[in-house]
């Protein structure tokens, strides 16, 4: 029996470390950690599969606990497929709201992961408020990011935008249109 539990929970360990590591699950109780991964699901893929895929919703964040994968499509890939690390976290907040994958990511090995559904976090939420915080917490970081992100690109179209001429002799003001 006791052979059973160290073998549980070594199981658990290797899955728990990975995500010690990802910066959404920092600030997290070991606890809170433990039991977000002992409700998510173990998934190998196989060679060739589809872990994640651009435009399709998700409903959960993948973790790749071990084995090799490659970003095959999605917003500013480089090369033909550019490597995804083991420890990397895909999708991560399909795992807390309803979104649509930005990229594909496909197993160049075979892949041991650690699926986090947004149904089976949210239930763990509802019993623990304290991690429903932490996550609204790091959500509104997020948005806070690319919201500076978004002023920062506005601010650089004005700037753009103010040192370009204005074309002579074609504007509203001075070539007005009059309709009888």
């Amino acid at each position: 029996m006791q052979r059973a539990l160290d073998m549980l929970t070594m199981a658990i360990d290797s899955f728990v470390k990975p995500m010690l590591k990802l910066e959404i699950f920092q600030g997290l109780r070991p606890l809170q950690i433990t039991e977000i991964a002992r409700r998510a699901y173990r998934v190998v893929y196989k060679p060739g599969d589809t872990i994640i895929r651009e435009d399709e919703e998700g409903d959960a964040a993948v973790i790749i606990v071990s084995g090799e994968a490659v970003r095959i499509a999605g917003p500013a890939l480089e090369e033909p497929a550019e490597a995804v690390p083991e420890g990397s976290l895909l999708g991560e907040m399909a795992m807390l709201i309803e979104t649509r994958h930005s990229s594909t990511i496909v197993a160049r090995t075979t892949v041991r992961a650690l699926r986090i559904a947004r149904e089976d976090l949210q239930d763990q939420m509802a019993e623990d408020s304290a991690l429903a915080d932490h996550f609204v917490q790091r959500i509104t970081a997020r948005l806070s990011t690319v919201l500076e992100s978004l002023k920062a690109i506005d601010n650089m179209v004005a700037d753009s935008a103010s040192i370009v001429p204005a074309s002579r002799g074609n504007s509203a003001t001075q070539n007005p249109i009059h309709v009888h």
